[in-house]
């Protein structure tokens, strides 16, 4: 997971600051020092390193904060704030043409940085926020790069534009510009073609739509993946073509986290959006001070909020209805595989562990969550007949034994499963508090956690 390295090695950093009474100049300069070190090691410019901790040594060393009562607490605060400047501190829009004016986006990246998913991702989003979006095939060179995109815009019931392979991708964008006039789109988005790595004939054929074609916003797609190089990429592309922003693709891989930091602090250029797993639904608004919050370890709980809020395909009556059957302690099976299927949609159990305060770090809990287990459990459920899920009582030794057939388990496992749902609904019955009936409070707006 992104960022688990430097998330852990600042931990370390604080937990010492944190045990000290008091703070003397050399306790801060020595926490900084590994700070440095944890940045570079996460891939982030020396040049951005260099003067982020300068900037924190600055304020740190003040008399307010090494006389106050919880100095330790202040330097981390400090920290948290240079991180979110370093950032871009705002969180930024795509700028959009206002009215029925149409808006054009241009996509451009290097191949293999997720460019064409990540286009159809910007095209839900902002289907979402009632745009009508059509998706441009101009990439006519990567072999299956024009199906591709047909795939991605029917899974997301956005219309596609292609006139092939043999037009020039310039002449596509001012075709399709002409379509998206006659069928009423207010949103055209150019898929272009990426290379291997950076080279004139690209940067040309970028240029030559720009000339040709009024593009609104030009977003690069980089794969936070190739750590610094990524931010190269990005200054490298931002110099010969202009860019109004940055999409960092891949940031639920194995990454180190530096592209996030230093794209703003060395291009200038914001940060817009993250791709954070395969589906075309993993595709987050960035905000920095969220985003430092987690590298830091302090947890995300807004996040977790707008996922159970994007997340909960129920309506209003149905959740009052659900969360008044809670309180009575009438929570059956079938209100658990609602509860799964919620929980699956927002990346499981470990992800939204990994957004809460004080959970640690992310690598420890996908060790404890055992999602094997939540499968087995769950087709324990599904092994129910309908009666048995909304009346548990009627689980006798003879339908147990077949539950456990039906799932593949021993029928002690079904035992015990059974044992602690009854457990937790006693529990749910002992806590009405924590039901409310409206979206956004309560359990996480409605959200309910299967143990």
């Amino acid at each position: 997971m992104a960022f688990e390295s430097l998330t852990d090695k600042l931990q370390n950093v604080f937990k010492n600051l944190r045990s000290k009474g008091r703070l003397t100049e050399e306790d801060v300069k020595a926490a900084l020092k590994e700070v440095k070190m944890a940045l570079l090691e996460a891939d982030v410019s020396f040049k951005v390193v260099k003067q982020f901790v300068k900037s924190i040594e600055a304020r740190a060393v003040g008399a307010d904060v090494m006389n106050g009562l919880n100095p330790g607490q202040m330097v981390i605060k400090i920290v948290n704030e240079e991180m979110v400047a370093l950032m871009g501190s705002e969180t930024t829009e795509i700028q959009l043409q206002p009215g029925k004016s149409i808006t054009v986006i241009m996509m451009c990246g290097l191949q293999g940085a997720g460019k064409t998913t990540t286009t159809a991702k910007i095209a839900g989003k902002l289907k979402l926020k009632g745009k009508k979006p059509l998706l441009v095939a101009c990439d006519i060179y990567r072999p299956a790069a024009i199906q591709q995109l047909q795939i991605n815009g029917e899974k997301q019931e956005v219309d596609v534009f292609s006139m092939g392979e043999n037009h020039k991708p310039s002449d596509i964008a001012k075709a399709s510009l002409e379509h998206a006039k006659k069928n009423g789109h207010n949103l055209v988005i150019l898929d272009t073609a990426g290379r291997l790595h950076i080279d004139e004939e690209m940067m040309e054929e970028l240029q030559e739509i720009k000339k040709d074609v009024d593009v609104h916003q030009t977003l690069l797609v980089v794969d936070a993946m190739t750590g610094q190089d990524a931010v190269n990429v990005a200054k490298e592309f931002d110099e010969k073509v202009g860019i109004d922003g940055v999409v960092l693709s891949k940031m639920d891989g194995d990454t180190r986290g530096g592209a996030a930091l230093s794209v703003k602090a060395v291009t200038g250029k914001p940060i817009l959006y993250v791709g954070m797993g395969e589906k075309l639904s993993d595709l987050e608004q960035f905000y920095p001070d969220r985003m430092a919050s987690r590298i830091l370890g302090m947890g995300d709980v807004l996040s977790l909020i707008d996922k159970v809020q994007a997340s909960i395909d129920i309506d209003e009556e149905k959740e009052k209805e659900m969360a008044a059957r809670m309180k009575k302690g009438k929570f059956d099976f079938n209100d658990y595989l609602e509860s799964m299927k919620q929980m699956k949609k927002m990346g499981g159990l470990a992800s939204i562990l990994g957004m809460m305060p004080g959970m640690g770090r992310m690598g420890d809990i996908e060790s404890m969550v055992d999602e094997k287990q939540l499968s087995r459990t769950e087709a324990i459920v599904l092994s129910m007949t309908p009666a048995e899920r909304e009346n548990p009582k009627l689980l006798n030794l003879s339908r147990k034994s077949r539950i456990a057939r039906g799932a593949g388990v021993d029928i002690a496992v079904v035992n015990r499963f059974v044992k602690q749902f009854e457990q937790s609904q006693k529990m749910m019955k002992q806590l009405p508090g924590m039901m409310g009936g409206k979206r956004g409070k309560g359990m996480f707006g409605g959200m309910k956690f299967p143990f």
